[in-house]
């Protein structure tokens, strides 16, 4: 059989094992319409489309069904086989083709026995963390959407957070991001929250309460788009002390307020995390990123110290870093 399902134009969908929480899928209904109908049309290309049953898969089966796909947990008929996350060892099945993240090309310890299998039965995996262009940037990467989910559960927890610590915030409002049926929905539970911390204030020995974004690609902005939706300033990396001295000046005798009513953003980029070793006032990044072994981290002395939540989106950095306490 070796080599006989590749090409064969039955495409099969996996349904999600990896975590409680993933209901994306690979194909939309939609697009599973979109590749049958050419099919009919030129006669070639996709001819099956099997899709293993879900009940917790954002479409539910009987739209597949009614758009011509088969519901099936047998995918043996499948040349290619497409996922989201990585499917469990035994759903890899011999000479086929598999796409999924499968999160082993730096080597991460947990998923070796998943590139054991692959390799032993001789799959040919189509990762989309490495699918790229031809000037060799990712094509498949963290957009806003991972931006503002990242940022709407980040919230709920840190309502969480502050509660073990003694203070009741807003926070506690939020529901996780898949509690929500869709993005406007999360955004006016958000603005709720940004709501009454403009009416009643954050307790002041939380604050000032600093979110650092890293970098500015589509995910940090996506995470920066519902922060916008509260009470807030944004403050330049170098402004963080200052920040926190007029704080201090606040909390003086005469001068005390016991509430604060906005929050700050402050977005750092790869400048504001490292510095060279023998010309800290240089800085190139096209040098860091080439030479990384010249440069030492700064971040954990600048940054890091001011720092309330951190939403790191993926940025190349070499640095250690240390954490103010949330009390």
């Amino acid at each position: 059989m070796k080599g006989s399902m590749l090409g064969n134009g039955v495409v099969g969908i996996l349904a999600e094992t990896s975590n409680k929480w993933e209901r994306r899928a690979p194909l939309t209904p939609s697009h599973c319409a979109r590749l049958l109908n050419r099919c009919c049309r030129d006669n070639t290309g996709v001819t099956r489309i099997i899709v293993q049953p879900s009940t917790k898969r954002i479409y539910h089966d009987k739209l597949y069904k009614d758009v011509g796909c088969e519901i099936s947990d047998d995918l043996s008929e499948c040349g290619l086989i497409l996922g989201i996350k990585k499917p469990r060892l035994e759903m890899i099945l011999p000479d086929r083709a598999y796409a999924f993240f499968s999160h082993n090309h730096k080597a991460q310890k947990e998923n070796m026995p998943l590139l054991d299998k692959i390799l032993a039965e001789r799959v040919t995996l189509f990762d989309y963390e490495l699918v790229d262009g031809d000037n060799g940037k990712r094509l498949i990467a963290f957009g806003k959407f991972a931006g503002r989910v990242a940022l709407i559960d980040l919230l709920r927890g840190l309502g969480q957070r502050y509660l073990n610590l003694g203070y009741s915030t807003p926070f506690l409002s939020l529901g996780a991001s898949y509690m929500y049926p869709s993005l406007a929905a999360a955004k006016a539970a958000v603005i709720y929250v940004g709501e009454e911390i403009a009416k009643h204030g954050l307790p002041s020995g939380i604050c000032p309460l600093v979110f650092v974004f890293t970098g500015s690609g589509k995910g940090s902005l996506g995470a920066q788009e519902i922060f916008k939706l509260l009470p807030h300033t944004f403050v330049d990396p170098s402004k963080l002390p200052r920040l926190f001295e007029k704080a201090k000046d606040r909390t003086q005798p005469g001068q005390a307020s016991d509430r604060v009513f906005e929050v700050y953003g402050c977005v750092v980029n790869c400048q504001d995390m490292v510095e060279h070793k023998d010309s800290p006032k240089v800085f190139d990044k096209a040098d860091y990123y080439a030479h990384p072994e010249c440069y030492k981290p700064v971040f954990h002395e600048r940054i890091a110290p001011y720092v309330s939540v951190l939403d790191m989106m993926p940025i190349p950095i070499h640095t250690t870093m240390t954490w103010r306490k949330m009390a």
